[in-house]
């Protein structure tokens, strides 16, 4: 079976539907298909907040078909195999779709089994993820119950979706048992594959200070390999020195960690801690199906899209443009980032469409929103070059409420009504 689009979209997550909504509102003549195989719609920058306790899960989901623009075609199908020499995508029912341009976004992929253990023990032996909505609720039913003892929250080497995610929940965490007087109880680690706590100096500051207060233990360039639930463990490689890994515990009856048995040559340390509370976040990549195939950046270690880090078009298919999560862009992979995307790929797309060259270009703008404690937020913007790009008329390297209030109410009311309907 066969079908045709005019522009054909992969992928119905924020970045797809809210490129298809911008397309229809510029040219409402087009034909465009959305491949999108869940019936699901998620918010998840909001599991971070169901993980504190603060947001009801049930508010992060609705019907996808909701949100499919109006002359649209949504195929509920996945693409199994990318063909742009001849300008078609195989899907797994066995279907065939042809386009004349084509748009990938179809986010990115999470990779658990690169944690040994990881995935058998989710949900279980206070291991939690806020990245998958089954397991965000048990992140906060493992907070409020922890008694005290070592907390270990894990960030991955690879770069992910909502790179602030792996500490903005630890912080929260701080706070709250901060508030319940258990914190000078509580032995807190962060395991992070990063070289430092975020990449742009000004926020920087503001969250070394964080990390101060709530007396919290980092170990950088250190990638988690396993987490074992039943022994409750965590491994991970470090090239950290002796003097950085042997660090002594404050806390009374805290589970403490030594070095594994290793070559003392050896440049890779293999570290293994015990914990009483662990949330992990996995490393992640592109989606296999776009890692095997000829859209693939050959350099990239993860498979992304290759694409102009500017005109987000595809470097080698000029009737190809990506955004979101699965690109090469050297961003952050963020909610915000997609919404300063697709009105460039939309510009873009028209103006190929048009025989003429793509104008309009992305500077590598990003936001993360940083809640530093119950009630405060950070909201970090910057660019490819790091640097900040403010929009309010204040210094938003200091947390404040009304930046709360954007998070946690403002921000998902845009998401659902103006940013997927293309009008924000």
């Amino acid at each position: 079976m066969k079908e045709h689009f005019q522009i054909l979209i992969i992928g119905g997550g924020n970045a797809g539907l809210s490129v298809a909504a911008q397309l229809l509102r510029k040219k409402s003549s087009l034909s465009i298909g959305i491949i999108e195989p869940s019936e699901r719609h998620y918010y998840q920058p909001a599991w971070t907040l169901v993980g504190a306790g603060i947001y009801d899960i049930h508010k992060t989901v609705r019907q996808e078909k909701n949100y499919i623009p109006k002359n649209s075609t949504w195929i509920i199908d996945a693409v199994t195999e990318f063909i742009p020499s001849e300008n078609k995508v195989l899907c797994k029912s066995g279907k065939e779709i042809s386009y004349e341009y084509l748009v990938v976004s179809p986010g990115i992929q999470l990779d658990w089994d690169k944690i040994k253990g990881l995935k058998e023990t989710l949900g279980k032996n206070n291991v939690s993820s806020n990245y998958l909505y089954e397991f965000a609720p048990k992140t906060w039913e493992f907070i409020q119950n922890f008694k005290g003892g070592t907390a270990i929250f894990t960030n991955p080497s690879t770069p992910i979706k909502c790179g602030g995610a792996p500490h903005k929940i630890m912080y929260l965490a701080c706070d709250y048992w901060k508030t319940k007087g258990i914190l000078d109880k509580c032995d807190v680690h962060y395991v992070s594959g990063g070289a430092g706590i975020f990449g742009v100096p000004e926020y920087a500051e503001t969250l070394v200070e964080v990390l101060k207060k709530f007396k919290i233990i980092t170990h950088f360039n250190s990638n988690v390999t396993a987490i074992n639930g039943d022994t409750k463990t965590v491994e991970y490689e470090t090239k950290a020195t002796d003097e950085t890994i042997k660090q002594s515990l404050s806390t009374l009856d805290a589970s403490c960690y030594s070095i594994a048995t290793h070559d003392a040559s050896a440049e890779t340390k293999r570290v293994s801690m015990q914990f009483d509370l662990c949330h992990a976040v996995p490393p992640q990549s592109a989606p296999d199906f776009i890692k095997k195939s000829p859209l693939a950046d050959t350099n990239s270690p993860y498979g992304y899209v290759e694409i102009n880090k500017y005109t987000l078009q595809h470097s080698r298919f000029p009737n190809v443009f990506a955004l979101g999560d699965c690109t090469n862009a050297p961003c952050s992979k963020t909610g915000a980032a997609i919404r300063k995307q697709a009105p460039v790929v939309v510009a873009n797309l028209l103006s190929v469409l048009e025989h003429q060259k793509p104008a309009a270009t992305y500077d590598g703008y990003s936001a993360c929103p940083i809640p530093t404690q119950y009630g405060k937020l950070m909201l970090a913007e910057f660019d490819y070059d790091n640097k900040p790009k403010m929009t309010f008329p204040f210094d938003q390297a200091k947390p404040r409420w009304t930046m709360w209030k954007l998070k946690t109410k403002i921000l998902p009311w845009l998401y659902w009504n103006k940013i997927l309907k293309g009008t924000a």
